[in-house]
């Protein structure tokens, strides 16, 4: 017991004597701990301090809820480079938002049929088809108003009676080429490559037709036959007989080189776009088959719906009914290449 006890305390001694000897080493080592904790928290210090100099201290950085919903939709679309998710300015797309949209611009010349067409595919539940946006000249005045309307409509900012808004699938407006678009036509190619917009082309086989559709409108303005009222489209019979009950009397002296005139604004708007995803679509084949129509959904890549439109044609029947010095038209065009104009017809 004793020399346990002898033990404990010649150890104690030794333990004491050890820390009295010794008590600058752990000192010294206190202070290595705090040099090296200081040297990796200066480092730190510095790394974050660079980090925060390169970005905008005052921008958070918010995580879009709706671009995780979305992920999935778009993963599906990855494969169709025409399809668009929209963010609009003005309002928000709400349950619609992961739905994609398809760019469009219907392509064509007064009196071609547009009007018609245009209430047709607007009779979809998921297309919104804006008008003649560009009939206003301050819209076209140059490249930059151009693209702010451009930009506008394809944002689902433009608003219109015809406009679905969150829910569109299918975006666009018609262009009548004589509205700034082939004066401005490589900036609006760009753009239309750019962001995917899909062209169709709306033209008229018969030429002389949409002449008289011209004329007779020109008249209607300055005379207003609908009791003091002009109306480019009409909704009833009545108001279609009213209007076709004049009949105009075409320049025959022009009549050829408008034709030719009309023929090559064609060819040129086909030509300068060809390098833009489009499609052509006649009137006169929509008019004789409304399963033509189908080819326009398919092409808008969107599900094939029952389309239909309020409006009435106003001049059918043969044109020998419709032009008042006919006889003269007709020898005009005897033997040319435009002498089918005058016996093909159909029916609405």
């Amino acid at each position: 017991m004793v020399a346990h006890e002898k033990l404990i305390f010649n150890k104690d001694l030794l333990l004491n004597k050890a820390s009295k000897r010794s008590p600058w080493i752990l000192t010294m080592m206190v202070l290595l701990f705090a040099m090296v904790c200081g040297v990796l928290i200066y480092s730190l210090s510095i790394k974050q301090l660079s980090i925060f100099r390169q970005t905008d201290p005052f921008k958070i950085q918010v995580i879009d809820r709706r671009e995780r919903l979305c992920k999935h939709t778009r993963m599906q679309e990855l494969n169709s480079s025409d399809a668009h998710f929209p963010i609009p300015k003005t309002f928000s797309r709400q349950e619609c938002a992961c739905n994609p949209v398809r760019f469009f611009a219907i392509v064509t010349m007064q009196r071609s049929g547009s009007g018609w067409f245009e209430t047709l595919l607007n009779s979809h539940v998921n297309i919104s088809s804006n008008g003649e946006i560009f009939g206003s000249q301050d819209r076209r005045t140059n490249v930059s108003a151009l693209y702010q309307t451009l930009d506008r409509v394809y944002d689902l900012d433009w608003f219109s009676s015809a406009s679905k808004n969150e829910c569109s699938a299918a975006v666009g407006f018609k262009w009548m080429l004589n509205q700034g678009l082939m004066a401005y036509h490589k900036e609006v190619s760009d753009y239309f490559r750019k962001h995917q917009v899909s062209m169709i082309f709306l033209l008229r086989r018969n030429l002389l037709r949409r002449f008289i559709s011209l004329v007779a409108n020109k008249y209607d303005k300055e005379v207003k036959l609908l009791n003091g009222t002009h109306k480019s489209h009409v909704h009833t019979l009545r108001e279609a007989q009213v209007l076709a009950s004049y009949k105009p009397a075409l320049n025959t002296t022009m009549l050829l080189s408008d034709l030719r005139s009309a023929e090559g604004t064609v060819a040129k708007a086909l030509e300068r776009f060809k390098t833009v995803r489009h499609i052509v679509v006649y009137y006169e084949d929509i008019v004789s088959n409304r399963t033509k129509l189908v080819d326009v959904l398919e092409f808008l890549k969107l599900p094939a719906q029952n389309l239909t439109s309020l409006q009435v044609k106003i001049h059918s029947g043969s044109l020998s009914e419709l032009i008042s010095n006919f006889d003269t038209v007709e020898k005009t065009l005897k033997g040319t290449l435009y002498e089918h104009y005058l016996y093909t017809d159909y029916n609405l």
